[in-house]
């Protein structure tokens, strides 16, 4: 997410940004939505925010920004409460604004190497998704579906020697050419064409 302090007023809270008050230190929270935007799309944690009821934010005032960095850093750097950082230096910034200080965290999407990111030594009781505004718990078939895809080749990579017209499902076909006809030229639907569709 492409995060710019100087449109702090503007910003929401929506899938990829998520505030947080912070004013006693790190809140326990943190940990599901760092898992959560992690595992997702990536996006921004700003702590020292909070937001109104209509959606705007105001900053909190966090009281020790250097001890909260030592602690967030800490934390995430701790294998027994955070299973892998995807995070750099660089990642972490303080920023001033409204004479208060912000603390703003960019997650990166975990690789799907990386993936599933999840907390307190616990796979499929600490690994969150992202929808919406909310962090809520992986199913147990979400986990598994990315620790599958951690192989260094997934199923859908896989190019297949030998295709029978008999191994695809003829619908499925049809409805996808429907769908995305208005989106291709139609002269890359004929070199697509099929001649026993």
């Amino acid at each position: 997410m492409d995060f710019d302090i100087k449109y702090f007023d503007d910003y929401r809270e929506n899938n990829r940004l998520e505030v947080k008050k912070a004013r006693g230190g790190l809140p326990n929270s943190i940990w599901d939505t760092h898992s959560a935007t992690a595992n997702c799309y990536g996006g921004v944690i700003l702590l020292g925010v909070i937001e109104r009821e209509d959606g705007s934010f105001a900053t909190t005032g966090l009281k020790d920004i250097e001890k909260l960095k030592k602690d967030f850093w800490n934390a995430i750097n701790d294998r027994k409460k955070v299973s892998i950082n995807v995070l750099t230096d660089e990642d972490v910034e303080a920023y001033e604004i409204h004479d208060d200080v912000a603390m703003a965290i960019h997650v990166p999407q975990a690789t799907r190497e990386e993936k599933p990111v999840y907390q307190n030594d616990n796979l499929f009781g600490g690994t969150f998704r992202r929808n919406g505004e909310g962090d809520y718990h992986s199913t147990p078939g979400e986990v598994r579906a990315m620790l599958r895809d951690q192989t260094e080749e997934t199923s859908d990579m896989k190019v297949l020697d030998e295709l029978e017209i008999s191994d695809l499902n003829l619908d499925t076909i049809h409805a996808y050419r429907s769908r995305h006809a208005a989106l291709r030229p139609n002269h890359v639907w004929e070199n697509f064409r099929m001649q026993s569709i």
